[in-house]
């Protein structure tokens, strides 16, 4: 009843602009799951607001996230509207081979490791209400699913679902409970966008599939 109670509390607090910024961040994600373009539009509303209010709330893990979206999305807004001599697509979904894995995992342990000291010594004197370890991982996980996600990587989805387990409570406790709800939405979302991504991948990539399902049986 009380984390009930905290809910609504929370979301008779939410402003205006957290209200539409959770609408938008929605949308952004039935977007991209539908492998729409206007994804990077519509979630540019999200990160730009989401990036005051994250310094506001100091979480400055996330605001730095949110920075990192919107100028990632810039470049996945061209890569995913580049056509060939055809007029096709040039960018299709694909899946990640082995080598490009320890290229995202490397990527998120250097994401964490600058983030989780840069916040650690910045919550002495800058921002006292930051938690280092669950900011830093949320922030680094998004940052790997965000540079996936312009590549048109299925695995984005494993990461953004990473991202928004780790957000549902990191932004409860800081107050922004409509957004908080926001992510545990983002979840179920993200993993029917890994389910549809998957099925169209192994469309678009069929020997790419078979030789991925040969590759974990031989290891």
């Amino acid at each position: 009843m009380e984390l009930f109670q905290a809910f609504v509390d929370g979301l008779n607090a939410t402003t205006a602009l957290e209200f539409i910024a959770v609408l938008a961040g929605i949308g952004s994600v039935l977007l991209s799951r539908a492998e729409h373009v206007l994804v990077y539009p519509v979630g540019l509303v999200n990160t730009v607001i989401y990036i005051y209010l994250s310094f506001k709330g100091h979480l400055l893990g996330e605001a730095s996230v949110n920075l990192y979206y919107t100028l990632v999305s810039i470049w996945g807004w061209w890569l995913w509207t580049r056509r060939t001599t055809n007029n096709e697509l040039s960018l299709q979904i694909s899946f990640s081979t082995g080598k490009e894995w320890v290229k995202h995992l490397s990527f998120f342990a250097v994401c964490y490791a600058i983030l989780f000291f840069a916040l650690q010594y910045l919550k002495n004197d800058f921002a006292p209400g930051a938690i280092p370890w669950a900011d830093g991982f949320a922030a680094a996980t998004a940052y790997t699913a965000m540079w996936l996600m312009a590549r048109k990587k299925l695995e984005n989805w494993i990461w953004w679902i990473a991202t928004d387990l780790a957000s549902i409570p990191l932004y409860f406790v800081k107050g922004y409970v409509f957004s908080s709800f926001q992510f545990l939405v983002f979840t179920i979302l993200a993993i029917m966008g890994l389910i549809s991504w998957w099925k169209k991948a192994k469309r678009q990539n069929p020997v790419q599939a078979i030789t991925l399902s040969l590759d974990k049986m031989h290891p």
